[in-house]
């Protein structure tokens, strides 16, 4: 899969600005996402890289297939036609979940937010949770958003990845830490 963070940044940029301003950024996020699942679709892919469809029906396309869903408003509006037009245009419709993902990180900041990812050997129950989500919320300086996935590769304690931080609290990183201070 091609590399789209480049050519994403000044798409998302664009949306978001636009987004800000009108006070729409949940829903812009929502059109966003949407419209990156449909390209996503093998059989849409499939059908958007019909060499003898036009920039305009690829435009189309995308919006006719989201007309009867949550984001119509968004992607049917004047600019959400004129972003699918440009995207296909330009061949970056593939760009769109990198767009909706840079998107999001934009939004985040703004509404200064932040989504943790905690990988954990066993389910956690919601006093944890909420200890958890104070201590980030404290560390972090941001409000937290907690997605808990068990990983049964743990043997035991917990790893917490937030933007571009980790927190390895895994027991099997404190064994390594150990050896090697026994070793070193």
């Amino acid at each position: 899969m091609a590399d789209y963070s480049t050519i994403a940044r000044p798409y998302a940029r664009a949306v978001f600005d636009v987004a800000n301003s009108d006070g729409r950024l949940a829903n812009w996020s929502e059109a966003l996402h949407a419209a990156a699942g449909v390209v996503a679709d093998p059989v849409a892919r499939a059908y958007l890289a019909t060499p003898a469809l036009k920039a305009n029906e690829r435009a189309a396309f995308l919006v006719g297939v989201l007309a009867a869903t949550a984001v119509s408003d968004t992607i049917g509006s004047a600019q959400g036609r004129n972003l699918l037009a440009l995207l296909s245009e330009n061949g970056r419709l593939a760009a769109l979940p990198e767009i909706a993902a840079q998107f999001d990180k934009l939004r985040a900041d703004a509404e200064n937010k932040v989504t943790v990812k905690l990988y954990s050997a066993s389910d956690v129950d919601a006093r944890q949770l909420e200890t958890m989500t104070a201590a980030l919320r404290e560390r972090l300086g941001r409000s937290v958003e907690i997605e808990v996935a068990v990983d049964s590769n743990l043997v035991g304690g917990a790893i917490v990845r937030a933007d571009d931080r980790v927190i390895d609290g895994s027991v099997k990183s404190r064994l390594e830490r150990l050896a090697a201070a026994l070793i070193g």
